[in-house]
């Protein structure tokens, strides 16, 4: 059965975005040859699921709706589903699928198109929150970014306590600290 997996980048202080619900922070922090890795992750992901926040910002830093080439270095032809109470731009030729309310509401849909493959949550905190709530979150993934921002978007704005979360497994690449636990049902 495929895992629901949250990979995302952090600050030190638990932030994956500021006030504004920019990334720009994680950009200035030097990378390392966690590439191929990454790679390996990525080919063992059948579905990507999202926010509409982290999607906008996607769609606007990369100028996606005017240049679609450049989705597949993303994200691949995987299907992509937006969680999303707005109207939204889509990326012509990406398989872009905006859906509304629970992970639960849309769960069977989701595994459906995952297929063997894993699930990846790629943003926001919330979301990911949501399928933690539902019992559908097995892996947390977090790269920790030697940078503080006091405030904006959290990692997790959950409490998810040391009885759901067992450290599997801890390493450093370049400036990142990466953590990853697996998720417990509540």
């Amino acid at each position: 059965m495929p895992r629901v997996i949250y990979n995302t980048a952090t600050t030190l202080d638990g932030f994956l975005a500021d006030e504004h619900d920019s990334l720009d922070w994680l950009f200035v922090v030097e990378r390392g040859d966690g590439a191929a890795e990454f790679d390996v992750f990525l080919e063992g992901v059948g579905v990507i699921v999202q926010g509409s926040t982290t999607y906008e910002w996607v769609l606007e830093h990369e100028d996606l709706v005017t240049h679609p080439e450049k989705w597949p270095g993303f994200y691949g032809s995987r299907p992509t589903y937006v969680f999303t109470t707005r109207e939204l731009p889509s990326v012509p030729g990406a398989d872009v699928r905006f859906v509304s309310g629970t992970p639960q509401k849309h769960w069977d849909e989701i595994m459906a198109a995952a297929g063997d493959r894993d699930v990846w949550v790629v943003g926001g905190g919330d979301l990911a929150g949501q399928f933690a709530d539902a019992g559908l979150l097995d892996e947390l993934r977090v790269s920790v970014a030697p940078a503080t921002l006091g405030s904006g978007r959290s990692l997790l704005p959950r409490v998810l306590g040391a009885d759901r979360l067992r450290l599997q497994s801890v390493r450093q690449n370049a400036q990142f600290a990466e953590l990853v636990y697996a998720v417990s049902r509540p």
